[in-house]
């Protein structure tokens, strides 16, 4: 795993690293800070304006804003959410990562007995500490871990509807501004015609400017968050010195003395007096806040140090400079026009097409904070099997955390596009937005506590402290959410209900899946001692078993022997085992052990991988197998790191290097001719009619593999194993997949039936396969199996 670098190593290193900040910095404004830079847009703008009776109440608005700012996004999210990265990740189940490993809460499909060589490297981290009794607790009562788990859905929900909402108000506001610009045109016709046009425009304009940008958002997601933080940056940098420098001169031009709004005594006034209509304004106020829950959700994509600076040196200031000068105007003109409190209104009128064409641009990047958000928060959910398989494309070698889904890119452009279409009025977009973004941060304010109760064992005081605190400020605002339920704040929880309900269908039939594996699983007894009695023949070549269960034979493999007595002469079994955790090292990817005794050449491999891993979509994964097996080896018997299974001995290997101990990786032109070691020049496949003596060339490899002709640590009967499992990889290789048929039990409730149905109409129609490894098709044999739940 990669370590950043040291401070105090030369002056050189620390001005690099400083210099490699500040680029991350710039770039953050593109991605992360684009949704809190142009929430100006509209957080004024959807307050009602009959409810600015006096210039009093623009200064209790400005009090509430700067308050909620300073306590939600510095003080909770800068300087102490930030710190409970997993390792480098962030969002609400990079928290339940956490809670997963030192909390052991987690529901991931696992197996219990193997508990030890799956769960390595937190039992040696935490070795010698003494369990506290809330952690014994939480770990005892099972639905303790259900309710976390649910909670983790909940705020992914959450993110991805703030998704799909925010490219439709941030876009939907700047567009506002060009109706109101277009209808001040003066036309050299009638009044009645030109208040026919006005009209028009106002009714027709917004909307279809809208939907083209946030088509052109959603198309540029593939190019990455590096390449669009570059883009998109100078945008919002501009947009941010154009505002904060009209903020300042409102606050010179209308009133210099709205900074004595900072006193909480005007929050004060604004409570003393409240009623239906203003605690329902509250709504609006919270959308200052949108876009914090993405500074830490966006984690994955830039390190934390990047986004501090960037927020603290310039959004924070900037941000209370713009409101503080839209208040100054608006506590001048509070008797005045209509839609005085829009943000273009206290625009300079000469400025006025330089504020529409930055707003437009800057609205567009605005959407972009909480795009990639969406992909991270699925990419994770996706990898610990809380997500139907969609193709991930990272976009980055350097940040794991950098995903681009283009199945979830297309899907959350057709829901913005529908709900611009659909309500095309900002204060109904407004209230579900608001809506998303307080139960993302109640979400993420319950789960911190317990990170700091379980993980960074505060006190029961302090995190106690911390959940009644920011509780009570967020359920505040909640509760003025819910006053706008039925205007618009209703789609947020429709959206919500469809994305946990698929969650949850995958989750349950998935571990339902695992389940019925377990408990129809074959002992390894069975197919290495009976086996020869059934008259089960070896046949040449290597079979790739792919299965959930990391002990026993899986029940489709002996299915398939039961029906088809034979098999190739070296077996493994290769089981995907994901990990709460962002990454696992390459030095601890890899547990290689025997199913039986040598001579059987049965061998197990268990592949771990976090959340942020690519494992299963590289091209060269049978090469990495292969190598992982050689090393096991050739490593069996000497003192390398190992753990015991219930099958026997498990060794820890790394990926295979490019010069390995055991096996020469070697590209077909550097092939040395007449080596007696080299394997032939075609890869052979092995399909279900191969099995009883056809082999059929399928493609050609580009990697082969070799033995060193001379190595003191190879001794004899170590270099004819090795030298066995590259014969078998010349005859071919088959790779074994079971199809699983799910059926419910007679007699289940309907709740059970329901995602068990649900489960299998998403399994169908994933776009991505189960064992995304561009595996041959001639290759393949899927053994197909009913699974009855």
């Amino acid at each position: 795993m990669d370590h950043p670098p040291s401070r105090t190593t030369s002056s050189d290193g620390l001005k690099e690293t400083w210099r490699h900040a500040l680029v991350l910095s710039f770039q953050t404004l593109g991605v992360v800070y684009g949704r809190l830079s142009t929430a100006p847009l509209y957080v004024f703008g959807t307050i009602q304006t009959k409810d600015f009776k006096s210039n009093e109440i623009a200064y209790e608005y400005f009090s509430f804003i700067f308050w909620t700012l300073t306590v939600v996004s510095l003080l909770k999210y800068t300087f102490i959410v930030l710190r409970a990265d997993d390792n480098g990740e962030g969002g609400v189940f990079a928290l339940y990562s956490l809670l997963c490993r030192h909390a052991k809460v987690g529901l991931i499909p696992n197996d219990t007995s193997t508990n030890e060589v799956m769960q390595h490297e937190e039992e040696s981290t935490f070795r010698g500490k003494v369990e506290s009794r809330a952690r014994r607790a939480i770990k005892n009562h099972r639905s303790s871990h259900y309710l976390m788990l649910f909670t983790a859905l909940f705020g992914a929900c959450m993110i991805i509807g703030d998704g799909v909402i925010t490219p439709s108000i941030s876009v939907l506001s700047a567009s506002s501004g060009l109706q109101r610009s277009l209808s001040e045109i003066k036309y050299s016709s009638s009044p009645d015609a030109q208040g026919a046009i006005s009209d028009a425009l106002k009714k027709y304009v917004p909307v279809p400017s809208a939907c083209v940008i946030t088509v052109c958002l959603f198309i540029l997601q593939h190019y990455g968050t590096r390449k669009i933080g570059f883009m998109f940056a100078p945008i919002v940098t501009i947009w941010l010195l154009f505002i904060g420098g009209v903020g300042i001169y409102n606050i010179f031009q209308w009133d210099p003395e709205i900074f004595s709004a900072l006193s909480p005594v005007y929050m004060y006034r604004f409570v003393r007096n409240i009623n239906k209509d203003r605690w329902k304004s509250l709504g609006s106020i919270l959308l200052c806040t949108a876009g914090s829950e993405t500074m830490f959700t966006d984690l994955g994509h830039f390190p934390k140090r990047s986004i501090k600076i960037t927020f603290v040196c310039l959004i924070y200031p900037v941000l209370i400079l713009c409101y503080a000068g839209q208040a100054a105007f608006i506590s001048k003109h509070w008797n005045g026009p209509e839609n005085f409190n829009h943000l273009s209104e206290s625009i300079p009128k000469h400025l006025r097409h330089v504020f529409i064409l930055l707003s437009l641009l800057a609205s567009a990047v605005g959407s972009q904070a909480t795009i990639p958000a969406s992909f991270s928060i699925i990419n994770q959910c996706r990898a610990l099997s809380c997500f139907p398989r969609v193709k991930v494309i990272h976009t980055s070698d350097k940040r794991h955390g950098q995903v681009y889904i283009p199945d979830v890119n297309w899907l959350l452009m057709a829901l913005s596009l529908s709900i611009t279409l659909g309500f095309h009025d900002i204060t109904r977009i407004a209230n579900a937005a608001g809506m998303a973004i307080v139960f993302g941060m109640i979400v993420t304010t319950c789960m911190m506590s317990l990170v700091m109760a379980l993980y960074w064992e505060k006190s029961l005081f302090i995190s106690g402290f911390f959940l009644m605190f920011f509780g009570f400020v967020e359920a505040v605002y909640v509760s003025a959410c819910m006053l706008s339920f039925h205007k618009g704040a209703w789609y947020l929880f429709v959206l919500s209900a469809v994305s946990f309900t698929i969650m949850l269908a995958w989750h349950y039939g998935t571990m339902k899946k695992y389940e019925f594996d377990l408990q129809n699983k074959v002992s390894t007894e069975w197919l290495t001692d009976y086996s020869p009695g059934l008259g089960v023949s070896r046949v040449p070549g290597i079979g790739l078993i792919y299965t959930d269960i990391v002990m026993g034979i899986p029940a489709f493999f002996s299915h398939f022997i039961t029906n088809l007595p034979a098999f190739h002469q070296v077996l493994i079994f290769v089981s995907f085992k994901p990990q709460p955790v962002p990454c696992v090292p390459p030095s601890q990817r890899y547990c290689v052990g025997r199913v039986g005794g040598k001579d059987y050449r049965i061998y197990r491999c268990i592949v771990r991988y976090g959340y942020c891993d690519q494992v299963r979509d590289t091209d060269d994964f049978e090469e990495q197998i292969i190598g992982s097996i050689g090393e096991y080896i050739s490593l069996d018997e000497s003192d390398c790191e190992s753990l015991t299974s219930p099958e026997g001995r498990m060794v820890i290997v790394g990926t295979p290097l490019l010069e390995g101990h055991a096996l020469i990786p070697v590209d077909d032109t550097n092939l040395v001719s007449g080596s007696t070691n080299a394997a032939n020049n075609e890869t052979l496949a092995i399909p279900v009619g191969d099995l009883i003596g056809r082999n059929t060339p399928v493609r050609r490899k580009k990697v082969r593999f070799l033995i060193p002709e001379s190595s003191p640590r190879l001794r004899e009967s170590v270099r004819d194993e090795l030298q066995e499992l590259i014969n078998a990889r010349e005859s071919g290789t088959a790779y074994f997949l079971g199809q699983s048929h799910l059926t419910v039990r007679n007699g289940s409730n309907f709740f059970k039936k329901f995602l068990i149905m649900a489960y299998v109409f998403l399994d169908k129609n994933c776009r991505e396969p189960p064992v995304a490894l561009n595996i041959p098709h001639a290759a393949l044999v899927e053994v197909g199996m009913v699974y009855i739940i």
